[in-house]
């Protein structure tokens, strides 16, 4: 599967052959994939569209290595997860897919990354090892080549200062932060931001109270002086992520897409109603790229979609967890 084609996907239609292509190469390689789709009763010669091809349910990737059987692991992503639960972890046999799905959807959505400054405030993700977010961050810092990009912990005036830095001198930035840390920033500090863009990434970690998605992006709008705020929505088991620029309805880039299902069952498409979602993120090729989530959500004809909340029995971990 030449990666190369992931990548170009400029249309449905080739969106759909692509798709095909590595569910037939998912299905021959990824062992508790394939046994999952046996146990469906599906197999590579029954799927002839996209609409034929099962999502895996994502708590496999908790009991499960979700790899392909003719590639080694290069790195391990684990999810955040409350504490005595059993985090999520993702197998990863080549990180340079992951950096190529993440630096071309971040160009895609906000440009040339060597024309920004990128903060990052995610005191939760740092404290632990293996955060896929964190290594995407670092990277993209990296490859700003801006002297003022960089983490930020517990060094919160070096962060004030910082930003107030990059406003006189009128240097576009992205603030990411985690949703609790940029609510005890902003209680700290009112700002009237005019080249920041502010992204949350994620929910209260248990440090805050929960906060519906609307309340939240009220009080972050209030306190940086902005007129919208940005998210970013993606998780420990993809290599690709949706963004949000402030209206709270997602957009995937070419290689990715989110569709809804009956939260009855799995194995279902709806449309125009709130459903489970599934996600198709074709960068994952050597995990895979069919996955049903725990999140709750509604696609829309353009292909956008919101995320409404999750499923009752599942974990409160990762990102974008605030009910509407």
């Amino acid at each position: 599967m030449p990666i190369n084609k992931i990548f170009t996907i400029s249309s449905q239609k080739e969106f759909n052959t692509v798709a095909l292509e590595v569910f037939q190469y998912q299905y021959l390689n990824v062992k508790v994939y394939r046994e999952f789709c046996d146990l469906l009763k599906v197999n590579s010669s029954t799927v002839k569209s996209v609409r034929d091809i099962p999502f895996l349910p994502i708590q496999f990737f908790k009991s499960h290595q979700v790899i392909s059987e003719n590639t080694t692991i290069e790195t391990i992503f684990t999810s955040s997860g409350t504490t005595g639960s059993i985090t999520s972890k993702h197998y990863v046999s080549d990180i340079n897919l992951y950096k190529k799905s993440f630096t071309k959807a971040f160009i895609h959505f906000f440009g040339k990354t060597e024309n920004l400054t990128i903060l990052a405030l995610l005191p939760s993700y740092l404290e632990r090892d293996g955060s896929s977010l964190v290594y995407m961050v670092d990277e993209l810092i990296k490859q700003s080549n801006s002297p003022h990009s960089g983490f930020y912990l517990d060094n919160t005036s070096d962060l004030i200062e910082k930003l107030e830095f990059l406003e006189k001198t009128n240097q576009k930035t992205i603030l990411l932060g985690v949703s609790y840390a940029l609510l005890d920033l902003i209680e700290i500090k009112q700002f009237h931001l005019k080249n920041t863009i502010v992204m949350e990434t994620g929910g209260m970690k248990g440090r805050r109270k929960e906060m519906v998605k609307d309340e939240l992006h009220s009080a972050l709008k209030t306190g940086f002086g902005v007129s919208k705020i940005y998210s970013e929505y993606g998780m420990t088991e993809l290599l690709s992520q949706a963004y949000s620029k402030g209206n709270g309805m997602f957009t995937c880039p070419p290689w990715m897409k989110v569709i809804t299902r009956d939260t009855e069952d799995a194995q279902t498409y709806i449309t125009k109603k709130t459903g489970g979602i599934n996600v198709i993120d074709l960068a994952n090729l050597h995990s895979c790229s069919f996955i049903a989530t725990q999140d709750l959500g509604k696609v829309y004809l353009d292909g956008s979609f919101e995320i409404l909340g999750r499923f009752d029995d599942s974990d409160i971990r990762g990102c974008n967890l605030m009910l509407y």
